[in-house]
Protein backbone atom coordinates (compact mmCIF):
# COMPACT_ATOMS: atom_id res chain seq x y z
CA UNK A 1 0.00 0.00 0.00
CA UNK A 2 1.41 3.37 -0.90
CA UNK A 3 1.88 6.11 1.65
CA UNK A 4 -0.52 9.02 2.02
CA UNK A 5 1.97 11.22 0.18
CA UNK A 6 1.32 9.35 -3.07
CA UNK A 7 -1.46 11.22 -4.84
CA UNK A 8 -3.09 9.29 -7.63
CA UNK A 9 -3.47 10.91 -10.97
CA UNK A 10 -7.13 11.56 -11.47
CA UNK A 11 -8.28 11.19 -15.05
CA UNK A 12 -11.85 12.21 -15.58
CA UNK A 13 -12.16 10.44 -18.84
CA UNK A 14 -15.71 10.59 -20.02
CA UNK A 15 -18.24 13.37 -19.81
CA UNK A 16 -21.32 12.21 -17.97
CA UNK A 17 -22.55 15.63 -17.00
CA UNK A 18 -24.39 18.25 -19.01
CA UNK A 19 -25.57 21.78 -18.52
CA UNK A 20 -28.66 21.15 -20.62
CA UNK A 21 -32.11 20.98 -19.06
CA UNK A 22 -32.80 17.67 -17.36
CA UNK A 23 -35.74 16.24 -15.51
CA UNK A 24 -33.40 15.23 -12.72
CA UNK A 25 -30.84 17.39 -10.95
CA UNK A 26 -28.55 16.63 -8.08
CA UNK A 27 -27.35 18.76 -5.25
CA UNK A 28 -24.42 17.99 -3.04
CA UNK A 29 -26.63 16.74 -0.22
CA UNK A 30 -28.44 14.20 -2.41
CA UNK A 31 -25.72 12.77 -4.64
CA UNK A 32 -24.22 9.61 -3.19
CA UNK A 33 -21.15 7.61 -4.15
CA UNK A 34 -21.11 3.84 -4.09
CA UNK A 35 -17.65 3.14 -2.70
CA UNK A 36 -15.95 -0.24 -2.89
CA UNK A 37 -13.83 -0.78 0.22
CA UNK A 38 -11.06 -3.30 -0.38
CA UNK A 39 -10.92 -6.31 1.93
CA UNK A 40 -7.67 -8.17 2.75
CA UNK A 41 -8.59 -10.94 0.29
CA UNK A 42 -8.96 -8.44 -2.59
CA UNK A 43 -12.77 -8.46 -2.64
CA UNK A 44 -14.79 -5.33 -1.87
CA UNK A 45 -17.58 -4.33 0.47
CA UNK A 46 -19.82 -1.59 -0.91
CA UNK A 47 -21.14 1.44 0.94
CA UNK A 48 -23.21 4.39 -0.28
CA UNK A 49 -21.73 7.65 1.03
CA UNK A 50 -23.18 11.16 0.56
CA UNK A 51 -20.99 13.18 -1.81
CA UNK A 52 -19.86 15.78 0.74
CA UNK A 53 -19.03 13.07 3.29
CA UNK A 54 -17.03 11.33 0.57
CA UNK A 55 -15.13 14.56 -0.22
CA UNK A 56 -14.24 15.07 3.45
CA UNK A 57 -13.03 11.48 3.77
CA UNK A 58 -10.95 11.62 0.59
CA UNK A 59 -9.34 14.85 1.80
CA UNK A 60 -8.28 12.95 4.90
CA UNK A 61 -6.64 10.34 2.67
CA UNK A 62 -5.12 12.53 -0.04
CA UNK A 63 -4.21 15.92 1.50
CA UNK A 64 -0.84 16.75 3.02
CA UNK A 65 -0.79 17.08 6.78
CA UNK A 66 -1.11 20.61 8.12
CA UNK A 67 -2.40 21.89 4.76
CA UNK A 68 -3.66 25.50 4.96
CA UNK A 69 -7.43 25.90 4.45
CA UNK A 70 -7.09 27.29 0.90
CA UNK A 71 -5.06 24.26 -0.20
CA UNK A 72 -7.66 21.91 1.30
CA UNK A 73 -10.47 23.82 -0.41
CA UNK A 74 -8.70 23.65 -3.81
CA UNK A 75 -8.16 19.92 -3.42
CA UNK A 76 -11.76 19.43 -2.25
CA UNK A 77 -13.05 20.97 -5.49
CA UNK A 78 -10.81 18.70 -7.58
CA UNK A 79 -11.93 15.67 -5.55
CA UNK A 80 -15.60 16.55 -6.02
CA UNK A 81 -15.13 17.04 -9.77
CA UNK A 82 -13.61 13.58 -9.97
CA UNK A 83 -16.47 12.06 -8.02
CA UNK A 84 -19.20 13.69 -10.12
CA UNK A 85 -17.92 12.50 -13.47
CA UNK A 86 -16.50 9.14 -12.39
CA UNK A 87 -19.73 7.57 -11.22
CA UNK A 88 -19.26 4.78 -13.78
CA UNK A 89 -15.56 4.12 -13.30
CA UNK A 90 -16.06 0.83 -11.44
CA UNK A 91 -19.37 -0.09 -13.05
CA UNK A 92 -18.02 -3.53 -14.07
CA UNK A 93 -17.46 -4.20 -10.35
CA UNK A 94 -20.86 -2.96 -9.15
CA UNK A 95 -19.85 0.35 -7.55
CA UNK A 96 -18.73 3.86 -8.52
CA UNK A 97 -15.25 4.32 -7.08
CA UNK A 98 -12.82 2.37 -4.93
CA UNK A 99 -11.10 3.49 -1.74
CA UNK A 100 -7.52 3.04 -3.00
CA UNK A 101 -5.11 5.13 -5.07
CA UNK A 102 -6.72 3.68 -8.20
CA UNK A 103 -9.50 6.20 -7.55
CA UNK A 104 -9.04 8.35 -4.45
CA UNK A 105 -7.93 7.22 -1.00
CA UNK A 106 -10.77 7.21 1.55
CA UNK A 107 -9.97 7.62 5.26
CA UNK A 108 -11.89 8.73 8.35
CA UNK A 109 -12.68 12.42 8.03
CA UNK A 110 -11.49 15.03 10.52
CA UNK A 111 -13.04 18.35 11.62
CA UNK A 112 -10.55 20.13 9.34
CA UNK A 113 -11.45 18.11 6.23
CA UNK A 114 -15.16 18.36 7.02
CA UNK A 115 -14.86 22.16 7.18
CA UNK A 116 -13.09 22.26 3.78
CA UNK A 117 -15.77 20.05 2.21
CA UNK A 118 -18.55 22.21 3.67
CA UNK A 119 -16.86 25.47 2.60
CA UNK A 120 -16.79 24.28 -1.02
CA UNK A 121 -20.02 22.27 -1.00
CA UNK A 122 -21.27 21.61 -4.52
CA UNK A 123 -18.39 23.33 -6.34
CA UNK A 124 -16.78 21.65 -9.36
CA UNK A 125 -14.38 22.64 -12.15
CA UNK A 126 -16.03 23.02 -15.55
CA UNK A 127 -15.10 23.89 -19.12
CA UNK A 128 -17.84 25.16 -21.44
CA UNK A 129 -20.44 24.23 -18.84
CA UNK A 130 -19.26 20.62 -18.45
CA UNK A 131 -17.14 19.12 -15.63
CA UNK A 132 -13.56 19.00 -16.90
CA UNK A 133 -11.14 16.06 -16.89
CA UNK A 134 -8.43 17.07 -14.41
CA UNK A 135 -5.34 15.50 -12.86
CA UNK A 136 -3.30 16.11 -9.73
CA UNK A 137 -0.16 14.62 -8.26
CA UNK A 138 1.91 14.89 -5.09
CA UNK A 139 4.71 16.98 -6.58
CA UNK A 140 5.47 18.08 -10.13
CA UNK A 141 9.14 18.50 -9.24
CA UNK A 142 9.24 22.09 -10.44
CA UNK A 143 7.46 21.76 -13.79
CA UNK A 144 4.02 20.40 -14.62
CA UNK A 145 3.56 17.89 -17.44
CA UNK A 146 1.12 17.52 -20.36
CA UNK A 147 -1.11 14.41 -20.38
CA UNK A 148 0.11 12.94 -23.68
CA UNK A 149 3.68 12.77 -22.37
CA UNK A 150 2.42 10.41 -19.66
CA UNK A 151 -0.34 8.58 -21.54
CA UNK A 152 0.30 8.47 -25.32
CA UNK A 153 -2.82 9.37 -27.29
CA UNK A 154 -4.35 11.50 -24.54
CA UNK A 155 -5.67 14.97 -25.31
CA UNK A 156 -3.65 17.99 -24.16
CA UNK A 157 -6.32 20.57 -23.28
CA UNK A 158 -5.17 24.17 -22.79
CA UNK A 159 -5.99 24.05 -19.08
CA UNK A 160 -3.34 21.35 -18.54
CA UNK A 161 -0.15 22.97 -19.83
CA UNK A 162 3.46 22.08 -19.09
CA UNK A 163 4.71 25.09 -17.15
CA UNK A 164 7.33 25.98 -14.53
CA UNK A 165 6.10 25.73 -10.94
CA UNK A 166 8.32 27.71 -8.60
CA UNK A 167 5.90 27.02 -5.75
CA UNK A 168 6.87 23.35 -5.84
CA UNK A 169 10.58 24.11 -5.82
CA UNK A 170 11.55 20.67 -7.10
CA UNK A 171 10.69 18.87 -3.88
CA UNK A 172 11.10 16.16 -2.94
CA UNK A 173 14.58 15.20 -4.07
CA UNK A 174 15.09 11.45 -3.94
CA UNK A 175 17.58 8.68 -4.70
CA UNK A 176 17.19 4.94 -5.21
CA UNK A 177 19.49 2.01 -5.85
CA UNK A 178 17.85 -0.95 -7.59
CA UNK A 179 19.59 -4.19 -8.50
CA UNK A 180 19.57 -5.11 -12.18
CA UNK A 181 18.04 -8.47 -11.25
CA UNK A 182 15.13 -6.73 -9.51
CA UNK A 183 14.56 -4.45 -12.49
CA UNK A 184 14.52 -7.55 -14.70
CA UNK A 185 11.95 -9.11 -12.37
CA UNK A 186 9.76 -6.02 -12.69
CA UNK A 187 9.99 -6.00 -16.49
CA UNK A 188 9.09 -9.70 -16.68
CA UNK A 189 6.09 -9.18 -14.38
CA UNK A 190 4.86 -6.45 -16.72
CA UNK A 191 5.04 -8.76 -19.74
CA UNK A 192 8.46 -7.95 -21.18
CA UNK A 193 10.23 -11.09 -22.38
CA UNK A 194 13.85 -11.77 -21.42
CA UNK A 195 16.00 -13.28 -18.69
CA UNK A 196 18.70 -10.71 -17.93
CA UNK A 197 18.91 -6.95 -18.12
CA UNK A 198 22.20 -6.45 -19.94
CA UNK A 199 22.03 -2.67 -20.11
CA UNK A 200 19.54 0.11 -19.37
CA UNK A 201 20.14 3.52 -20.90
CA UNK A 202 18.19 6.78 -21.16
CA UNK A 203 17.48 7.47 -24.84
CA UNK A 204 15.45 10.69 -24.79
CA UNK A 205 13.69 13.27 -22.65
CA UNK A 206 10.51 15.26 -23.24
CA UNK A 207 10.11 19.03 -23.16
CA UNK A 208 9.67 19.00 -19.37
CA UNK A 209 13.02 17.26 -18.91
CA UNK A 210 11.50 13.97 -17.78
CA UNK A 211 12.73 10.68 -19.20
CA UNK A 212 10.73 9.86 -22.33
CA UNK A 213 12.37 6.58 -23.45
CA UNK A 214 14.88 4.08 -22.10
CA UNK A 215 16.51 1.10 -23.78
CA UNK A 216 16.26 -2.13 -21.80
CA UNK A 217 18.79 -4.29 -23.63
CA UNK A 218 18.07 -7.98 -23.08
CA UNK A 219 14.28 -7.65 -23.14
CA UNK A 220 11.57 -7.45 -25.75
CA UNK A 221 10.18 -4.89 -26.36
CA UNK A 222 13.57 -3.20 -26.10
CA UNK A 223 12.26 0.23 -25.10
CA UNK A 224 10.10 1.52 -22.26
CA UNK A 225 8.91 5.01 -21.34
CA UNK A 226 10.06 6.67 -18.13
CA UNK A 227 6.50 6.72 -16.80
CA UNK A 228 6.03 3.02 -17.57
CA UNK A 229 9.31 2.15 -15.84
CA UNK A 230 8.04 3.98 -12.76
CA UNK A 231 4.81 1.98 -12.95
CA UNK A 232 6.34 -1.48 -13.44
CA UNK A 233 8.87 -0.91 -10.65
CA UNK A 234 6.16 0.43 -8.37
CA UNK A 235 3.87 -2.56 -8.91
CA UNK A 236 6.54 -5.11 -8.06
CA UNK A 237 9.16 -3.39 -5.85
CA UNK A 238 7.19 -0.55 -4.26
CA UNK A 239 6.21 3.01 -5.11
CA UNK A 240 8.87 4.69 -2.98
CA UNK A 241 11.74 3.81 -5.32
CA UNK A 242 11.28 5.52 -8.72
CA UNK A 243 9.03 8.35 -7.57
CA UNK A 244 8.81 10.19 -10.88
CA UNK A 245 10.17 10.18 -14.43
CA UNK A 246 12.36 13.22 -13.65
CA UNK A 247 15.59 11.38 -12.91
CA UNK A 248 19.22 10.77 -13.83
CA UNK A 249 20.48 7.21 -13.86
CA UNK A 250 23.87 5.44 -13.81
CA UNK A 251 24.99 1.84 -13.47
CA UNK A 252 26.94 0.99 -10.32
CA UNK A 253 28.11 -2.60 -10.31
CA UNK A 254 25.08 -4.89 -10.33
CA UNK A 255 22.69 -2.02 -9.53
CA UNK A 256 21.31 1.15 -11.10
CA UNK A 257 21.50 4.39 -9.16
CA UNK A 258 18.66 6.89 -9.63
CA UNK A 259 18.66 10.55 -8.60
CA UNK A 260 15.42 12.42 -9.16
CA UNK A 261 12.91 14.97 -7.96
CA UNK A 262 9.14 15.18 -7.77
CA UNK A 263 6.58 12.53 -6.89
CA UNK A 264 4.02 11.26 -9.37
CA UNK A 265 3.25 12.04 -13.01
CA UNK A 266 3.26 15.83 -12.59
CA UNK A 267 0.12 16.58 -14.63
CA UNK A 268 -2.29 19.24 -13.34
CA UNK A 269 -2.32 20.50 -9.77
CA UNK A 270 0.83 19.96 -7.72
CA UNK A 271 -0.27 19.32 -4.15
CA UNK A 272 3.08 20.41 -2.68
CA UNK A 273 2.86 23.58 -4.75
CA UNK A 274 -0.72 24.24 -3.67
CA UNK A 275 0.28 23.99 -0.01
CA UNK A 276 3.08 26.49 -0.51
CA UNK A 277 0.84 28.88 -2.48
CA UNK A 278 -1.81 28.75 0.26
CA UNK A 279 0.86 29.47 2.89
CA UNK A 280 1.73 32.61 0.91
CA UNK A 281 -1.86 33.80 1.13
CA UNK A 282 -3.30 32.65 -2.18
CA UNK A 283 -6.96 31.63 -2.23
CA UNK A 284 -8.39 28.32 -3.41
CA UNK A 285 -9.62 29.90 -6.64
CA UNK A 286 -6.22 31.46 -7.31
CA UNK A 287 -4.54 28.09 -6.76
CA UNK A 288 -6.97 26.34 -9.09
CA UNK A 289 -6.54 29.03 -11.73
CA UNK A 290 -2.76 28.58 -11.46
CA UNK A 291 -2.91 24.85 -12.20
CA UNK A 292 -6.08 24.71 -14.36
CA UNK A 293 -6.05 28.01 -16.29
CA UNK A 294 -9.33 28.78 -18.05
CA UNK A 295 -11.62 26.53 -16.02
CA UNK A 296 -14.63 27.90 -14.11
CA UNK A 297 -15.80 26.97 -10.62
CA UNK A 298 -19.53 26.27 -10.75
CA UNK A 299 -22.10 24.93 -8.30
CA UNK A 300 -23.89 21.70 -9.09
CA UNK A 301 -27.43 20.99 -8.00
CA UNK A 302 -30.63 22.80 -7.20
CA UNK A 303 -31.00 26.55 -6.57
CA UNK A 304 -30.90 25.88 -2.84
CA UNK A 305 -27.40 24.47 -3.04
CA UNK A 306 -26.10 27.54 -4.88
CA UNK A 307 -27.18 29.80 -2.02
CA UNK A 308 -24.73 28.15 0.38
CA UNK A 309 -22.09 30.72 1.33
CA UNK A 310 -18.40 29.92 1.32
CA UNK A 311 -15.10 31.73 1.33
CA UNK A 312 -14.48 30.43 -2.17
CA UNK A 313 -17.70 31.90 -3.53
CA UNK A 314 -17.39 35.20 -1.68
CA UNK A 315 -13.76 36.11 -2.37
CA UNK A 316 -12.47 33.80 -5.12
CA UNK A 317 -15.23 33.75 -7.69
CA UNK A 318 -17.42 36.82 -7.09
CA UNK A 319 -19.88 35.93 -9.86
CA UNK A 320 -20.53 32.38 -8.70
CA UNK A 321 -23.75 33.22 -6.86
CA UNK A 322 -25.15 34.84 -10.01
CA UNK A 323 -24.55 31.79 -12.18
CA UNK A 324 -27.28 29.20 -12.60
CA UNK A 325 -26.43 25.91 -10.93
CA UNK A 326 -25.07 23.15 -13.12
CA UNK A 327 -27.75 20.53 -13.76
CA UNK A 328 -26.46 17.01 -14.10
CA UNK A 329 -28.21 14.33 -16.10
CA UNK A 330 -28.21 10.87 -14.56
CA UNK A 331 -24.93 9.17 -15.43
CA UNK A 332 -25.32 7.05 -18.57
CA UNK A 333 -22.94 4.08 -18.64
CA UNK A 334 -20.62 3.92 -21.63
CA UNK A 335 -21.07 0.94 -24.00
CA UNK A 336 -17.42 0.13 -23.21
CA UNK A 337 -16.63 -0.52 -19.55
CA UNK A 338 -12.89 -0.39 -18.87
CA UNK A 339 -11.08 -1.82 -15.88
CA UNK A 340 -7.60 -0.29 -15.79
CA UNK A 341 -4.68 -0.35 -13.34
CA UNK A 342 -4.22 3.02 -11.64
CA UNK A 343 -1.22 4.15 -13.69
CA UNK A 344 -3.09 3.48 -16.93
CA UNK A 345 -6.12 5.60 -16.02
CA UNK A 346 -4.84 8.43 -18.18
CA UNK A 347 -5.40 6.26 -21.26
CA UNK A 348 -9.07 5.63 -20.48
CA UNK A 349 -10.62 8.05 -22.96
CA UNK A 350 -8.36 7.00 -25.87
CA UNK A 351 -8.87 3.27 -25.26
CA UNK A 352 -12.61 3.67 -24.81
CA UNK A 353 -12.82 5.50 -28.14
CA UNK A 354 -10.65 2.86 -29.84
CA UNK A 355 -12.73 -0.04 -28.48
CA UNK A 356 -16.04 1.64 -29.34
CA UNK A 357 -14.90 2.32 -32.90
CA UNK A 358 -13.62 -1.24 -33.28
CA UNK A 359 -16.86 -2.69 -31.86
CA UNK A 360 -18.96 -0.83 -34.42
CA UNK A 361 -16.63 -1.59 -37.35
CA UNK A 362 -16.53 -5.31 -36.57
CA UNK A 363 -20.28 -5.58 -36.02
CA UNK A 364 -20.83 -3.98 -39.43
CA UNK A 365 -18.33 -6.32 -41.11
CA UNK A 366 -19.96 -9.37 -39.48
CA UNK A 367 -23.51 -8.18 -40.17
CA UNK A 368 -24.53 -8.48 -36.52
CA UNK A 369 -25.76 -6.07 -33.87
CA UNK A 370 -23.02 -4.47 -31.79
CA UNK A 371 -22.96 -5.69 -28.17
CA UNK A 372 -24.74 -3.18 -25.96
CA UNK A 373 -22.09 -3.54 -23.28
CA UNK A 374 -18.45 -4.60 -23.56
CA UNK A 375 -16.17 -5.00 -20.53
CA UNK A 376 -12.43 -4.79 -21.16
CA UNK A 377 -10.00 -5.52 -18.34
CA UNK A 378 -6.30 -4.63 -18.62
CA UNK A 379 -4.12 -6.45 -16.11
CA UNK A 380 -1.23 -4.78 -14.26
CA UNK A 381 1.07 -7.79 -14.68
CA UNK A 382 1.33 -10.94 -16.78
CA UNK A 383 0.95 -13.02 -13.63
CA UNK A 384 -2.39 -11.35 -12.92
CA UNK A 385 -3.50 -12.04 -16.50
CA UNK A 386 -2.43 -15.69 -16.32
CA UNK A 387 -4.17 -16.23 -12.96
CA UNK A 388 -7.44 -14.70 -14.16
CA UNK A 389 -7.58 -16.36 -17.57
CA UNK A 390 -5.68 -19.63 -17.19
CA UNK A 391 -3.84 -18.67 -20.39
CA UNK A 392 -0.12 -18.18 -21.00
CA UNK A 393 1.35 -14.70 -21.45
CA UNK A 394 1.84 -15.14 -25.18
CA UNK A 395 -1.91 -15.36 -25.82
CA UNK A 396 -2.17 -11.56 -25.20
CA UNK A 397 -5.94 -11.63 -24.72
CA UNK A 398 -8.74 -13.95 -23.64
CA UNK A 399 -12.49 -14.02 -23.01
CA UNK A 400 -13.58 -14.99 -19.49
CA UNK A 401 -17.35 -15.16 -19.19
CA UNK A 402 -18.33 -12.12 -21.22
CA UNK A 403 -15.31 -9.98 -20.25
CA UNK A 404 -12.25 -9.32 -22.39
CA UNK A 405 -9.01 -9.76 -20.43
CA UNK A 406 -5.78 -8.30 -21.80
CA UNK A 407 -2.07 -8.19 -20.99
CA UNK A 408 -0.63 -4.97 -19.49
CA UNK A 409 -1.29 -1.94 -21.65
CA UNK A 410 2.37 -0.89 -21.89
CA UNK A 411 3.34 -4.29 -23.33
CA UNK A 412 0.61 -4.37 -25.96
CA UNK A 413 1.39 -0.80 -26.96
CA UNK A 414 5.16 -1.32 -27.15
CA UNK A 415 4.65 -4.45 -29.25
CA UNK A 416 2.44 -2.46 -31.59
CA UNK A 417 -0.51 -4.83 -31.15
CA UNK A 418 -2.87 -2.89 -28.86
CA UNK A 419 -5.61 -2.17 -31.39
CA UNK A 420 -5.24 -5.52 -33.13
CA UNK A 421 -5.57 -7.40 -29.83
CA UNK A 422 -8.68 -5.46 -28.80
CA UNK A 423 -10.25 -6.07 -32.22
CA UNK A 424 -9.29 -9.75 -32.09
CA UNK A 425 -11.05 -10.31 -28.77
CA UNK A 426 -14.08 -8.27 -29.85
CA UNK A 427 -14.52 -10.61 -32.81
CA UNK A 428 -14.40 -13.60 -30.45
CA UNK A 429 -17.07 -11.91 -28.33
CA UNK A 430 -19.36 -11.59 -31.36
CA UNK A 431 -18.78 -14.90 -33.19
CA UNK A 432 -17.87 -17.57 -30.63
CA UNK A 433 -21.43 -18.38 -29.58
CA UNK A 434 -22.57 -18.81 -33.20
CA UNK A 435 -19.54 -21.00 -33.95
CA UNK A 436 -19.46 -22.90 -30.68
CA UNK A 437 -19.85 -26.33 -32.34
CA UNK A 438 -17.17 -25.71 -34.96
CA UNK A 439 -13.49 -26.56 -34.60
CA UNK A 440 -11.44 -24.03 -32.63
CA UNK A 441 -9.59 -22.98 -35.79
CA UNK A 442 -12.84 -21.61 -37.24
CA UNK A 443 -13.36 -19.27 -34.29
CA UNK A 444 -9.70 -18.29 -34.18
CA UNK A 445 -9.52 -17.83 -37.93
CA UNK A 446 -12.60 -15.60 -37.85
CA UNK A 447 -11.08 -13.53 -35.04
CA UNK A 448 -7.89 -12.98 -37.01
CA UNK A 449 -9.64 -12.40 -40.33
CA UNK A 450 -12.16 -9.85 -39.07
CA UNK A 451 -9.67 -8.10 -36.79
CA UNK A 452 -7.85 -6.97 -39.90
CA UNK A 453 -5.18 -9.63 -40.31
CA UNK A 454 -4.70 -11.24 -43.69
CA UNK A 455 -2.68 -14.30 -44.66
CA UNK A 456 0.92 -13.78 -45.75
CA UNK A 457 1.16 -14.53 -49.47
CA UNK A 458 4.75 -15.59 -48.98
CA UNK A 459 3.98 -17.95 -46.13
CA UNK A 460 4.14 -21.69 -46.55
CA UNK A 461 0.68 -22.00 -45.07
CA UNK A 462 -1.04 -19.15 -46.92
CA UNK A 463 -4.40 -19.55 -48.69
CA UNK A 464 -2.45 -19.46 -51.94
CA UNK A 465 -0.74 -22.69 -50.99
CA UNK A 466 -2.21 -25.66 -52.91
CA UNK A 467 -5.23 -26.84 -50.97
CA UNK A 468 -3.84 -30.33 -50.58
CA UNK A 469 -0.91 -28.94 -48.60
CA UNK A 470 -2.94 -26.77 -46.21
CA UNK A 471 -3.58 -28.44 -42.83
CA UNK A 472 -5.93 -26.78 -40.39
CA UNK A 473 -4.79 -26.90 -36.73
CA UNK A 474 -6.33 -29.26 -34.19
CA UNK A 475 -8.25 -27.87 -31.22
CA UNK A 476 -5.40 -28.66 -28.83
CA UNK A 477 -2.98 -26.57 -30.89
CA UNK A 478 -5.27 -23.53 -30.49
CA UNK A 479 -6.58 -24.08 -26.98
CA UNK A 480 -3.50 -25.57 -25.28
CA UNK A 481 -0.42 -24.16 -27.04
CA UNK A 482 2.94 -25.25 -25.66
CA UNK A 483 4.88 -22.16 -26.74
CA UNK A 484 4.58 -18.79 -28.39
CA UNK A 485 6.01 -20.23 -31.58
CA UNK A 486 3.54 -23.10 -31.73
CA UNK A 487 0.62 -20.73 -31.16
CA UNK A 488 1.84 -18.38 -33.89
CA UNK A 489 2.05 -21.30 -36.30
CA UNK A 490 -1.42 -22.56 -35.33
CA UNK A 491 -2.89 -19.07 -35.72
CA UNK A 492 -1.35 -18.64 -39.16
CA UNK A 493 -2.84 -21.95 -40.32
CA UNK A 494 -6.22 -21.15 -38.76
CA UNK A 495 -6.28 -17.82 -40.59
CA UNK A 496 -5.25 -19.48 -43.86
CA UNK A 497 -7.97 -22.13 -43.54
CA UNK A 498 -10.63 -19.56 -42.72
CA UNK A 499 -9.51 -17.16 -45.46
CA UNK A 500 -9.55 -19.95 -48.03
CA UNK A 501 -13.29 -20.46 -47.52
CA UNK A 502 -14.12 -16.80 -46.90
CA UNK A 503 -12.20 -15.91 -50.05
CA UNK A 504 -14.49 -18.25 -52.01
CA UNK A 505 -17.46 -16.16 -50.84
CA UNK A 506 -18.68 -18.45 -48.04
CA UNK A 507 -20.43 -16.53 -45.20
CA UNK A 508 -18.51 -16.69 -41.91
CA UNK A 509 -21.30 -18.63 -40.21
CA UNK A 510 -20.90 -21.44 -42.75
CA UNK A 511 -17.13 -21.90 -42.54
CA UNK A 512 -16.29 -25.36 -41.22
Amino acid sequence: MRTRWFFLCVLLSSVVASSSVSSQSFDSSRLEMRVGFERPDGSHSIQSIPLETYVARVLAGEAARESPPAALEALAIAIRTFAVINRNRHNPDGYDVCDTTHCQVVRASTPVTERAAAATAGLVLVRNGVPAPVYYSASCGGRTQIPSAVWPGSDDPPYLPSQPDEACGGAPEWTADIKAADLAKSLKAAGFRGDRLREMKILSRDVSGRVAKLRVNGFSPEQISGQDLRAVVGRTLGWLLVKSAAFEMARRGDSYHFEGHGYGHGVGMCVVGSVNLAARGQTAAQILNRYYPGLDIVTIGSPTSSSVTSTVRATRVPSISARPPLVLAPAAPSPVALALPDDDEGDRAAIEALALRARDDIAKALGVGAPARVTVRFHPTTQSYERSTGQAWFTSGAIVGSDIHLLPLAVLRDRGVLERTIRHELVHLMVDEALTKRPAWVREGAAMYFSGQRPDRAGAESPFTPRSRLSCPDDVEILQPISAGSLTNAHARALACFARQAGDGKPWREVK
